[in-house]
């Protein structure tokens, strides 16, 4: 559902702007698949994998929306989602830069928030995409009481790897969208660029001579 709407989205873009775009959101969304596969299988290392992967992936996309070209375009609410994007990315590397259990504790807590939080953004989308709010809300509960369950019936240890496993999951969901994304960006940039307006009167005879043919 969230892939068929990106994919649709993305078909729109302008061709100039999809043809640059498409490699780079194919190439993250490998990237990203890879990460979560490998994460999921990497029992001493996997939630600091992912935990770095994603903080780098932060504190990138946070400085690109703050000093990007055009930065003194960007309204007050861009610029603070970029600086709060940066920091929350920069705080994840050097969590993850820690050896041992903290960044299992960081993902424990992070990925049922993940959940509820894309379950809020898509009920406050259309009707299609509020159905899938509704679900992704029922998981999200879900989640979180098998987690907090496994760690107070079992232990905290294997909480950590479930979260692990389900910020997996949710990163190789993520990955899989932008692969699709950047099918429809592919399938964007192929096509003709659309001519520029010109102006009122224009027969398009003079201009490429070095002047206009309209009388003023």
């Amino acid at each position: 559902m969230v892939s068929g709407t990106a994919t649709t989205t993305v078909t729109q873009a302008d061709p100039e702007v999809a043809r640059r775009a498409w490699p780079r959101w194919l190439a993250l969304g490998v990237a990203l698949v890879a990460v979560a596969a490998v994460s999921a299988f990497w029992t001493d290392g996997g939630a600091r994998l992912l935990l770095g992967a994603l903080g780098l992936f932060g504190a990138v996309r946070g400085a690109v929306l703050v000093a990007g070209p055009g930065r003194d375009e960007l309204d007050g609410r861009v610029r603070s989602v970029g600086i709060g994007t940066a920091v929350a990315g920069v705080a994840a590397l050097a969590v993850a830069a820690v050896p041992g259990a903290l960044a299992g504790w960081v993902l424990l807590v992070v990925a049922p928030l993940a959940l509820l939080a894309g379950s809020l953004v898509l009920l406050s989308r259309g009707a299609v995409a509020r159905r899938g709010g509704i679900v992704a809300l029922v998981w999200a509960a879900l989640v979180t009481l098998l987690l907090v369950g496994t760690g107070i019936g079992a232990d905290w240890e294997r909480a950590r790897e479930g979260a692990t496993s389900v910020a997996a999951i949710l990163v190789a969901v993520f990955g899989v969208v932008l692969v699709t994304g950047s099918a429809g960006l592919r399938a964007a940039a192929a096509r003709p660029v659309p001519p520029k307006p010109q102006p009122a009167g224009c027969a398009g005879c003079a201009c490429a001579g070095g002047g206009c043919g309209v009388l003023s």
